[in-house]
């Protein structure tokens, strides 16, 4: 199997069950949700169609099942119920794990037969099958069969009252209108022109995409009016024409008697239409190619005038490039520095393109969270209400897929350790229902991400005392800190004022993360919290980690850098006073500590150019001044994060390469 097809295949099938697991989650919170059931077959209908043109069977049918019940839901006759949703849930687990065999062997080894039987048990037995649920009444199941074989005899009579001799009227305001497709060129022995009408619907979209599906997967479909896509979409009123190759009238007749979606239809034995070259209708649309190619084109993440513009940036680089090594061969230095100017501008712009193109919707790695929080809450008997704000906002590729597993801790320790059990919160005076926030906002280069539980909040004295009791800090320390620092300890390794340790958390498990993940993408991490009313955990990140402009400082014989947008001020070595044993600087009235870089990595032959120098770093990110021999430049370099043993490092976030082939390490001021 072409491995290009493979993976686009893969991509979007993991995109259809995110889809579809949020949908799934809106019908459950709400079984009046049209457009979530809408949806739902929308999907449900995209991953069968890829499983089956992709080959792999089972998977085509467990989907095919769940669309099926879905469709029972949908139509009155299954009740929505949790245990229901438990087994649809799992259904769409089950494909998620074939989708991961796919992408790592080209094949699936699951086995679908037992989940496909379980979900054909519910329904022919009903909700009850699942574990829960009311009865749907056997007279109502045969009423909904009795009103469909009256509407069959209705529709399956043999008039011939047309020129052809075969036109079938499936209703008395049912009619062929022939001029639909007389211009229509296909290659096909015989043709029948069919009208469906759909009749009332809430969902035009999900009862013509299911018509045409019946209709598609038994006959050769040659062309649609209104184009097949717009039918699924629900651009037509009424009803629509399908143009078949079927062996004959009886055999189409008795097909589309059986799809309950229809309300009525027409039917019209046309003359063969002969093989001029064009397949196409009036339209320009025929089956499945235009559907394809409309898919292609909607999958690209890239917008066309960015493709443009940096195509432009492209040539505009060849031709300085060009005019460059011309200057140097003639000799003519001040053409050659003219043209290298020029190359800054070039290279600047095409490095932001670049960037910008790299920029994703966080949604990407939201979009599975809702699930998380579902499952969590259903799992420890709490009922949840999940919020997202802010998923459309972009950020690096790199960064949104190293903050995925620190945000799912926050979360489940949000389920897990604050929001409280409904009977805990109803004594409160809460309701029941706890809420989770997860908010995304911009700031400049900078997005912040919070998730916010009104659950139980944090107990600053029952951090201290287990800080004191794993040796976190001393009682002395915890008295210096403020009640945000001693806030921030709940990301020490193994820390937790949890007494219950669950399956879910663990005991602390997964907080430390958070904080070193996020450190290491040169960002930042803080919690507050009101005991009672909840705790917010705040991460700020960076919009891209590939290149930072960053500020040379020399200690010793060796070069560090800090990054220019933490830098505040650079002073020389003046003024400083010692206080309690430290030394430190005053500005505005408020103590900066001093670090002593060469201390802090013990720099051999360390050395003071004079006084040496201070660079004071910015409150927001840390109140702190660093101490130097020297500053040297500035410089925008491409950072590499640290790796292997020294992945975690406290005071570095990572590496640079420089012109020159040397390597220069970046500072994290704030684990310095």
């Amino acid at each position: 199997m072409d491995d290009q097809y493979l993976d686009a295949f893969i991509r979007e099938s993991e995109e259809a069950i995110t889809e579809l697991n949020n949908s799934l989650l809106a019908l459950e919170s709400d079984p009046e949700d049209e457009q979530a059931m809408e949806s739902i077959f929308r999907t449900a209908h995209t991953l069968k169609g890829n499983f089956g043109a992709m080959g792999f069977e089972d998977a085509s049918d467990l989907a095919h099942a769940i669309e099926d019940l879905l469709d029972e839901m949908r139509e009155g006759n299954m009740e929505v119920t949790p245990e229901v949703m438990d087994m649809i849930f799992a259904g769409v687990d089950q494909i998620e794990v074939i989708v991961g065999e796919i992408e790592a062997e080209g094949e699936s080894t699951t086995d679908t037969d037992e989940m496909v039987a379980e979900i054909r048990g519910v329904l022919e037995d009903g909700p009850e099958a699942a574990g829960g649920g009311s009865d749907t009444t056997d007279d109502e199941s045969d009423d909904v069969e009795a009103d469909s074989d009256d509407t069959a005899e209705s529709e399956g009579g043999d008039a011939d009252d047309t020129a052809d001799g075969d036109a079938d009227g499936g209703g008395s305001d049912v009619t062929v209108d022939t001029s639909v497709f007389a211009d229509a060129s296909v290659d096909a022995d015989e043709a029948y022109h069919v009208r469906v009408e759909i009749g009332d619907s809430n969902m035009l979209g999900v009862d013509g995409m299911l018509a045409v599906e019946a209709v598609a997967d038994t006959f050769e479909l040659l062309a649609a009016e209104p184009a097949r896509a717009e039918i699924e979409d629900g651009e037509y009123e009424g009803g629509f024409d399908l143009l078949v190759d079927a062996p004959d009238t009886d055999v189409l007749r008795g097909s589309l008697n059986s799809v309950s979606k229809i309300d009525a239809f027409a039917v019209e034995r046309v003359e063969a239409f002969g093989d001029d070259g064009d397949d196409g209708d009036d339209s320009g649309e025929t089956a499945a190619s235009t559907d394809s190619s409309v898919d292609e084109i909607k999958s690209v993440r890239v917008d066309v005038d960015r493709l443009d513009e940096l195509h432009g940036q492209v040539e505009q680089l060849v031709t300085s490039r060009i005019k460059l090594r011309r200057a140097v061969a003639d000799g003519d230095m001040d053409a050659a520095s003219e043209n290298l100017n020029e190359l800054d501008k070039i290279s600047a712009n095409l490095q932001n393109t670049v960037m910008d193109m790299r920029l994703i919707p966080l949604k990407k790695v939201v979009g599975k969270f809702p699930r998380l929080v579902r499952d969590l809450a259903r799992e420890l008997d709490k009922e949840v209400n999940f919020q997202i704000e802010g998923e459309d906002i972009e950020l690096d590729r790199t960064i949104l897929t190293e903050i995925s597993d620190p945000l799912m801790h926050i979360l489940r320790n949000s389920v897990d350790h604050g929001i409280e059990p409904p009977e805990e919160r109803e004594r409160k005076g809460k309701p029941r229902e706890g809420t989770v926030e997860l908010r995304a906002t911009r700031e400049r280069d900078h997005v912040i991400i919070e998730v916010e539980d009104d659950g139980a909040g944090l107990d600053v004295n029952e951090i201290r005392r287990e800080a004191i009791e794993n040796e976190v800090r001393t009682e002395e320390e915890l008295d210096r800190m403020e009640e945000g620092e001693i806030y921030d300890l709940a990301f020490h390794p193994g820390l937790s004022t949890k007494e219950e340790v669950t399956d879910t958390s663990g005991r602390g498990v997964g907080m430390d993360v958070v904080h070193d993940t996020v450190t290491q993408l040169d960002g930042s991490v803080s919690v507050d919290s009101e005991p009672g009313e909840g705790t917010t955990v705040s991460l700020r990140l960076p919009v891209t980690m590939a290149i930072v402009k960053v500020l040379f400082v020399q200690v010793g014989d060796e070069q560090y850098g800090v990054p220019i947008k933490n830098i505040d001020e650079i002073s020389q070595m003046n003024g400083t006073k010692v206080v309690n044993g430290e030394e430190v600087v005053e500005h505005n009235d408020d103590i900066y500590p001093i670090v002593d870089i060469a201390d802090a990595f013990d720099v051999p032959d360390a050395k003071t150019n004079g006084d040496g120098m201070l660079v004071r770093i910015r409150e927001s990110e840390r109140q702190v001044a660093l101490k130097c021999d020297a500053v040297t430049q500035q410089e925008e370099v491409v950072v590499k994060p640290l790796e292997g043993i020294l992945s975690g490092t406290p005071g570095l976030s990572g590496t640079a390469v420089l012109g020159d082939g040397n390597i220069v390490h970046i500072l994290d001021v704030v684990t310095l």
